[in-house]
């Protein structure tokens, strides 16, 4: 099997198609729990990298991709199938649905494995990606995933706003590992004095500030009368 080498101007073309930017395609993946940069996007639209199976098969899905052995000309050119114009590949499919219809010729249905599935905490109300609002750990619900959710997750909880954008859409699961200190540029939950913030954390000489990604937003400045707590990290 091989992927002609026109996948990065097909995945381009589809993409425009939807309307949608290399950022805002990134962030639907990560919305399906796929660590997913914008420019990722940007190497497999030049044909420098190419989507896991996870990645390509969500990719398929958001660009509304359904016949995807001919859209990317998946294959070899000595099928038979490939060599068929429309019409001849339409009366295949209709010989194909009698022999599927007669039941001598179906096969059995393989087993379907049946990933892992967990229980995760998902908090009802939303952590700040603009205002701030306060985490309430009192209101939760619990939700089943599987390994669309990072293994070292401990929780979720959704975005509130538009600073975290284009990463993180108003009203996007995120989910987070527990710990109490972040590295520098690493995404976190904080609780700052009395609110919860899904902020990038910063620290350098001046103090600390948690960042937004969206420009228009001006950085949190932490002053030494604050209470700052760090909930965890985002990992998905």
């Amino acid at each position: 099997m091989m992927i002609k080498k026109d996948f990065g101007s097909i995945v381009a073309n589809k993409r425009k198609e939807r309307r949608l930017s290399q950022p805002q395609l990134a962030a639907l993946l990560c919305e399906r729990g796929l660590d997913v940069k914008a420019h990722s996007i940007s190497k497999w639209e030049k044909n420098v990298n190419l989507p896991n199976i996870l990645q390509f098969f969500a990719l398929c899905e958001i660009l509304e991709i359904s016949d995807i052995n001919r859209t990317f000309q998946i294959g070899t050119d000595e099928k038979l199938f490939s060599k068929l114009n429309d019409e001849g590949q339409a009366k295949a499919l209709d010989y194909m649905n009698l022999l599927v219809k007669s039941g001598e010729y179906v096969r059995e249905e393989p087993i379907i494995y049946q990933f892992p599935r967990r229980t995760l905490s998902l908090y009802d109300l939303p952590v700040s990606a603009g205002t701030g609002q306060f985490l309430d750990s009192d209101r939760f619900s619990e939700i089943e995933v599987g390994d669309e959710v990072s293994s070292s997750a401990d929780f979720g909880v959704r975005v509130c706003g538009d600073s975290m954008e284009p990463l993180y859409l108003d009203g996007q699961i995120i989910w987070i590992h527990k710990q109490e200190t972040l590295e520098e540029g690493e995404i976190g939950v904080f609780f700052l004095d009395g609110d919860a913030y899904v902020k990038k954390y910063h620290q350098s000489d001046s103090g600390i500030q948690l960042i937004s990604l969206n420009k228009k937003y001006a950085p949190i400045q932490v002053t030494s009368g604050s209470t700052l707590k760090t909930f965890g990290k985002v990992v998905g």
